[in-house]
Parts: structure tokens; C-alpha cells; sequence
């Protein structure tokens, strides 16, 4: 419905009342919950008990302060079928009743009858009559005033047409951090956001697919419907750079949920600050799966089971004796079990005092918790004699150090020249003083995990994983060896030395080998034209990977040809954009970034660098603008990005598939597509 006829007017009159309501009851909700605060540890029968129900108190007091301003909802389901029959739900971002025990004035998204909002189609309607999409104003903060427009689908008349509130919300410009899609999920990612919890999903999403937006509303209906199993082991979402964080660091706020991790892999296993810089030789060796073996070898190689003498004890006069033979055994089982180093060695230490226990009850009868104790100190010299305590520092420092140490450990595993390549050029006195790259926090993860074992988190969403090193990928599985993943990416845009040609291999690593790999090849963001510039890119990244589609048939693109003369026609086509609603990103080679920002400051175009959420002109290096999106696009000297690393052409893909309206290449050299 989109003329001004009076039942438009009257409908609008009626909605914006509701919404008043919604509000009323939301600001109730919210003082409710600081009230609960106040008064809900007088209820509690114990301190502990009192302790426990103030945390979640305040807790949720804090989660509804923290929600963002917003409408109240945004769909509405009228049913004449099914369950629901006679029933009519506003559906929104969060559940509304003026009392928890009241029929609600909004159902959460997430709710098993929101499903038929996402779902429900002309062929199988499930039972709704009537599904009705409201139209806001953008950067609505909920007043009412800002509902300005309702459209109804008719799907019990057989009505099959596409919406254009739908349509203008899926096209508003991209300005600021990325936006939820509450409103706007299709059927098939509504069908990966509701997958089991203890699934595992891969997502291979072409660009502009949503796959980034699917895999935080998993998140989101996973802490919903499994409040307490996912809480319990905590919630991950794992990005590729701070720069993307930020950009999404809105969306499960503004679906009601706040305190999920949200952090990258590096500052998961960042045991000490990156000050070293490997060449990439040696990077390529230290994240190939292969290194997992050299380096549990070389962590187990301290183990000496034949290194275990008798253990003498004296008391008074007596000496309590473990055989060399029999510590020796102990070692070995313990060793075969295979359990974490730091396991082991206290499964050792509690094998030995039992053996001496059971010699001292057959002598006297049961020892006393004293003298077990006092043997449990005693033995532990004898323990670390054969079963060493161990830092995960020392094991790769003297593996990077000590050429003799990796021969070993690396035997039948790296060549002569692999094992050159990882050797320090300059060893350090010690590990104390050792300048870690970041390839070797990854083997510190790879080490600590094989001491003990890490956090582990109920699930973990794990975006751009296709640039994850196999050895990146077991850090991660490492944990989430207790919970559920989900993985989102693209091979196209591997763009790191070591990323991903198939999805087998990366999820063998994760741990989640069996994961049913989903593709999602329609596009919602990307215009069509630029999706088919795309496709012709693809086509040399040697992937295998389905190519997109794109459901905008707006937006434009334009190639400028601008010979010696490159900057002037970068400064030209931001002038042109700046014509145009929404954001410019201006995007190009690393290398080239200085000269394209004096050019910009000359011509009084101010450009603010990538984590200015809020500028209108932000110029981004081709290497930070993985996951991110603008409206308008200008694509600097495309050959040089493709020229600057091994995998450029990949990266180049990345850059030409960040626009929302229109696509600007500005090029002074053959186009390398």
C-alpha cells in the first residue's frame, strides 16, 4: 500500500498508536529490570544464592540499558490458518508485553512464529493471510512519527509479488557500521540462521550474499534459543581485522544482545606482542599443518621414560622405594594415553603416590591424608626428572634455535631447505628476550594447546575463513572442541599465501570435517552490473566456487580510462560521487595510498581512513577492505592491487565487489580482466 487514500491513513494512524504502546512498555521493561536489581537478592535464601541472582539481574538490567534506539518492530502477521489461527503478531528485534505473564505487543524475530515472517509465500502460506512490512525512515530512532509507509501481502489470495519496502530497505545507503537484516532475511538464510546448535555450517557466500549478516543472526538466534547451554561456554565471533570488528560491531546489540566476544585470532592467541617479522618462506612453513607434528614432537621428545631411576624416599629408618622399572612403566602408559603435557605429568605424580600408597597399606594399613601428602611432594623431583615442567616459550625458541633440536623433530616431516627457513637469523639468549612474529604466536597456540587445553566457547562464528592457515584453523578448533561452528567465507577472496582452494581441507582442520557446506550465490547488495563485472574476474581465480547473482537491477558502472593522468581522474570520479546519496569508498593499492590522498587533500576532499564509520569519503587500502561496503566505489589503477601480492587478482575481486549503488575503475594501465 503506497497511495495516500484514507485507509492508508487510518491503517498508519492505528500502527503508530501501537508503536506508542511498544515503546511505553519497552521503557517499563527497561525500569523494571534496574528495579528486579534493587530487590531480587532480598528473595534469596543464602549469600551464595543472593550472589548469583544479583549477576544475572544485573546483567539483564544492563543488556535493556544498552539497547539501541530504534522502532519497536517491523513486520506484522496476521494468521487465518494453522495454531495461530484468529491471531495477529507484530514481529520486531526483541519481545514487548506490558507484563511478562501478557499476551506480547512484539514477538522477537527469533520466536518459532516469526519463521512464517521469513517463510511464508503465496504456494505455501502457513497460515498467515496477511503479511504486512512497515516502512521507517532511516535512522529512525522509534518515534512514531517516523513510521511512514505499510505494504501488505495478501498470501491467502495467492498474491506473489516482490515488495518495495523490501527492496528500498535492502538498497538504503551504506552509511556508518553495517545495519542487522532483521527485517529483510530471505528463506534461505533464514534457514541457516535457525540450524541446530550443535550443528556446524559452513557458508560459502559470494559477495553481497549476506553471509557475514546470516552468520551474527545465527549468533543472535542461538543465544536465544539456547540461552543457557551457549552462555555457559560463551559465545565467539572471530573477524578478520579490528577495522571489520568495528564495522560490526553494532548488529547484535541493536537484536538485543550485548557481551558476546567479539575479537580477532590473533588477539585469541597474542601470548606476547608481534615484534618480529617472518619472510614468507618462513611464514608459508610456520602455518602449514606439518608443523603441528614437528613441534608435538619436539614438546614430548623431554619426555624420558628410560631416563626413570629408583625413587627412594626415606621416613625415619625406612626408605619407600618405586623400582626404576616400575616408574619407568608409569611414564610410558601415562605417555601412550596421550592426555595434554600438563595432564600427564599429574597423572604420573598420582600413579607414583599410589603405588607407594598401596605399598604402605599392605604394610601398616591405610596411610593417613598427611603422608600422602608428604609423598606427594617427595616424588615430585623424581617426576620432573622424566616429565619435565615446560613452557610453550621454550619449546619453540629452542626449535627456532637449535638446529640439531629441529633436524629431529622434523625428520621425514620439512626438507633441508624448510628447516633453513625457520631457523632464526639471530637466536636470542633466551625465550624471554625472543622477538615472536605472528607466525609464531601460531605455534605457541599449537604448543599451549598441547600443555592444556584452552577457553573453550559453546560457538564460534568464524568469518573470511578462507584465509585461514591450516595451522590457524586448528587454534581455532582447539576452542570450539566442545561446541558447534559456524563458518562463513568465500574462496574467491583468499587472499593470504596459504587461504583455502576447497572447503574440505579448512574444515578437516576446524575439526568439523563432516560440515555441510551451504552456498549462498544471490545477492542483495552488489548491482547486477557489477556483479557481472565480477563474474568475468572469477573466472581466472582458479576456485571453484558457483558464480553470484544479483537481485539489484539498479546501480551503474563505469570504467575511466585515464591514461597519464590517474589522479586527476580518481579526484574527478569522488567529485562525481559526492554528487550522489550515500558513501564513497575509495579504494587502492596499498602502495598508492599516499600519493591518492595528497592528490584528495589538494582538491579539498577531505577522506577519512577505513575505521571512520561515519565519513562520507573514506580512502582504504585494498588490503583492509575485506568485509566492508560503501555506495559508491572508486576503484584505483586495478592493476597494480593485482600486481602488489601472490594472490592479487583475488584481492582485486575483493575491491570490485564493495559497492552498494555504483562502481567507478579509474585506470591508467591495462585492466587486468
Amino acid at each position: 500500500m503506497t497511495s495516500p487514500d484514507p485507509a492508508l491513513h487510518h491503517a498508519l494512524h492505528l500502527e503508530r498508536a501501537h508503536h506508542e504502546a511498544c515503546r511505553a512498555a519497552l521503557a517499563a521493561m527497561v525500569d523494571g529490570a534496574q528495579e528486579q536489581v534493587v530487590v531480587g537478592v532480598d528473595v534469596s535464601a543464602s549469600g551464595a544464592d543472593a550472589e548469583v541472582l544479583g549477576r544475572r539481574l544485573r546483567s539483564r538490567a544492563k543488556e535493556m540499558r544498552e539497547l539501541p534506539a530504534g522502532p519497536a518492530f517491523f513486520g506484522r502477521l496476521d494468521f487465518d490458518g494453522g495454531e495461530h489461527a484468529g491471531q495477529c503478531y507484530h514481529v520486531g528485534r526483541l519481545r514487548i508485553s506490558e507484563h511478562p505473564a501478557a499476551p506480547p505487543l512484539v514477538v522477537d524475530w527469533r520466536a518459532p512464529v516469526s519463521r512464517a515472517f521469513y517463510q511464508a509465500s503465496a504456494h505455501d502460506p502457513q497460515g498467515v493471510a496477511v503479511r504486512r512490512r512497515f516502512g521507517w525512515a532511516p535512522g529512525s530512532t522509534g518515534a512514531a512519527a517516523d513510521l511512514t509507509g505499510l505494504e501488505d501481502e495478501h498470501l491467502s489470495r495467492g498474491e506473489d509479488r516482490a515488495s518495495d519496502l523490501l527492496v528500498r530497505e535492502i538498497e538504503r545507503p551504506r552509511v556508518g557500521p553495517m545495519r542487522d537484516i532483521a527485517a529483510t532475511i530471505q528463506p534461505e538464510q533464514d534457514d541457516l540462521v535457525r540450524g541446530e546448535v550443535g550443528v556446524s555450517v559452513c557458508v560459502q557466500g559470494a559477495p553481497g550474499t549476506g553471509k557475514t549478516a546470516v552468520g551474527l543472526h545465527r549468533a543472535a538466534y542461538l543465544l536465544y534459543t539456547h540461552p543457557q547451554r551457549i552462555q555457559r561456554g560463551g559465545m565467539l565471533i572471530l573477524g578478520p581485522n579490528r577495522t571489520f570488528l568495528t564495522y560490526i560491531a553494532e548488529v547484535l546489540p541493536a537484536l538485543g544482545e550485548t557481551g558476546v566476544r567479539q575479537s580477532t585470532l590473533p588477539e585469541e592467541i597474542g601470548r606476547h606482542p608481534v615484534t618480529g617479522l617472518d619472510d614468507e618462506r618462513a611464514a608459508a612453513v610456520k602455518h602449514d599443518v606439518r608443523m603441528a607434528e614437528v613441534l608435538r614432537r619436539a614438546l614430548y621428545a623431554r619426555v624420558r621414560a628410560d631416563g626413570a631411576e629408583e625413587i627412594a624416599i626415606p621416613e625415619g629408618a625406612y626408605r619407600w622405594r618405586v623400582p626404576g622399572e616400575v616408574f619407568a612403566r608409569i611414564v610410558s602408559d601415562v605417555r601412550s594415553e596421550e592426555p595434554p603435557y600438563a595432564v600427564g605429568r599429574e597423572r604420573v605424580r598420582t600413579r607414583t603416590v599410589a603405588y607407594l600408597q598401596a605399598l604402605a597399606e599392605r604394610r601398616a594399613g591405610p596411610p593417613p591424608h598427611a603422608w600422602v601428602r608428604k609423598m606427594s611432594s617427595a616424588v615430585r623431583p623424581y617426576v620432573d626428572a622424566v616429565w619435565p615442567r615446560v613452557r610453550a616459550e621454550e619449546v619453540v625458541a629452542e626449535l627456532l634455535t637449535e638446529q640439531r633440536v629441529l633436524a629431529t623433530a622434523a625428520d621425514g616431516l620439512l626438507d633441508a631447505d624448510e628447516q633453513k627457513a625457520l631457523l632464526w637469523a639471530k637466536p636470542p639468549r633466551s625465550w624471554r628476550s625472543a622477538r615472536w612474529s605472528a607466525a609464531d604466536l601460531v605455534l605457541l597456540d599449537e604448543v599451549g594447546g598441547l600443555i592444556e587445553h584452552p577457553e573453550q566457547y559453546g560457538h564460534v562464528v568464524v568469518d573470511e575463513a578462507q584465509d585461514l592457515s591450516p595451522m590457524e584453523c586448528r587454534a581455532i578448533a582447539r576452542r570450539a572442541s566442545f561446541g558447534s561452528l559456524t563458518v562463513l567465507g568465500d574462496l574467491a577472496q583468499g587472499t593470504t599465501p596459504w587461504a583455502a582452494r576447497t572447503w574440505a581441507g579448512s574444515l578437516g582442520h576446524l575439526g568439523r570435517p563432516d560440515a555441510a557446506v551451504v552456498p549462498l550465490t544471490t545477492g542483495f547488495r552488489v548491482p547486477q552490473a557489477v556483479v557481472g563485472l565480477a563474474n568475468r574476474l572469477l573466472r581466472r581465480l582458479g576456485v571453484d566456487v558457483p558464480e553470484a547473482r544479483s537481485l539489484r537491477g539498479d546501480g551503474e558502472l563505469r570504467v575511466r580510462e585515464a591514461g597519464t593522468d590517474l589522479l586527476d581522474a580518481v579526484v574527478a570520479a569522488v567529485r562525481e560521487a559526492l554528487g550522489r546519496e550515500g558513501s564513497v569508498g575509495v579504494i587502492t593499492a596499498d602502495a598508492d595510498l599516499p600519493r591518492v590522498r595528497d592528490a584528495l587533500d589538494a582538491a579539498g576532499i577531505p577522506a577519512a581512513g577505513p575505521d571512520d564509520l561515519a565519513a562520507r569519503v573514506t580512502l582504504v587500502p585494498a588490503t583492509l577492505v575485506k568485509g566492508l561496503e560503501y555506495d559508491h566505489v572508486v576503484a584505483v589503477e586495478p592493476a597494480a592491487i593485482a600486481e602488489a601480492e601472490e594472490r592479487g587478482l583475488h584481492r582485486l575481486y575483493v575491491v570490485l565487489t564493495r559497492a552498494v549503488s555504483g562502481l567507478e575503475v579509474v585506470h591508467g594501465r591495462p585492466l587486468p580482466f
